[in-house]
């Protein structure tokens, strides 16, 4: 986002396992260095070299990919969220929850799949007040039942549907893991799917632990851990943004 506004910026190929970025450009690199700077991520110049060309790719496959994790996770964001609220489980509602703020993130990444970075702001924002706004009501309901409202989820719903949701991710997971994940809306998107793996297992814990307890507390517990996550991710988003 910061180097969207720099007209002789070619082609930007990220390495975040390294943290090193290549840019193509055609101008002098040092207004590049000055920008990347500004963000304090204690940005360094590597080097720089001249490069006979710019290789274009196509991009169709990275679309359809994209396009296929983001129907698998909002599927399964309508099909926790309607569990939860049969179940009476805010794991499974915040679970559902974070699946669609996975969603966001696949829709801007296919903004970002050959295209510029700029048109992603506006998206980035919205969706971030979005999931943002979600997350406190989540959260508030959370604290509403902690008080003593609400009864004791069914746990065999909270297994069968999170591990359900475990199955969904997995296979999004390979099908990215098949994907060229060099980009870095391809291996952001790739983080996400790691992470909600743990949020199915810990949905599906919480679950196990309703059932030995006969207690509500440790889906209560379960479900603010995910809210939260949700709410800094979108307060991530937000940051970006401007």
């Amino acid at each position: 986002m910061s180097l969207a506004d720099m007209p002789d910026i070619k082609e930007l190929s990220f390495d975040l396992g390294s943290r090193q970025l290549d840019v193509f450009h055609t101008e002098d690199p040092e207004p590049i260095f000055q920008k990347l700077d500004s963000l304090a991520m204690d940005t360094k110049m590597i080097g720089s070299e001249e490069s006979e060309f710019v290789k274009i790719e196509d991009h169709g496959n990275e679309r359809r990919v994209l396009i296929t994790v983001l129907l698998i996770n909002l599927s399964f964001f309508f099909l926790n969220t309607i569990t939860g609220l049969i179940a009476g489980s805010m794991g499974l509602i915040a679970d559902g929850l974070d699946m669609l703020a996975d969603c966001l993130v696949f829709g801007l990444s296919l903004f970002a799949v050959g295209g510029t970075i700029a048109r992603k702001k506006t998206v980035a924002k919205v969706s971030g007040y979005f999931q943002l706004g979600l997350a406190t009501l989540g959260i508030v309901e959370v604290i509403r039942r902690f008080l003593g409202f609400g009864e004791v989820p069914e746990y065999k719903l909270m297994i069968i549907i999170s591990s359900l949701a475990l199955i969904g991710n997995a296979v999004s997971i390979y099908i990215l893991s098949k994907a060229r994940r060099e980009e870095a809306h391809m291996q952001a998107s790739y983080i996400f799917l790691s992470n909600d793996v743990v949020i199915n297992f810990g949905v599906i814990l919480a679950g196990i632990f309703v059932f030995f307890t006969a207690s509500k507390y440790p889906d209560l517990i379960i479900g603010s851990l995910i809210f939260l996550v949700v709410a800094r991710g979108a307060a991530k988003i937000l940051r970006l943004s401007r």
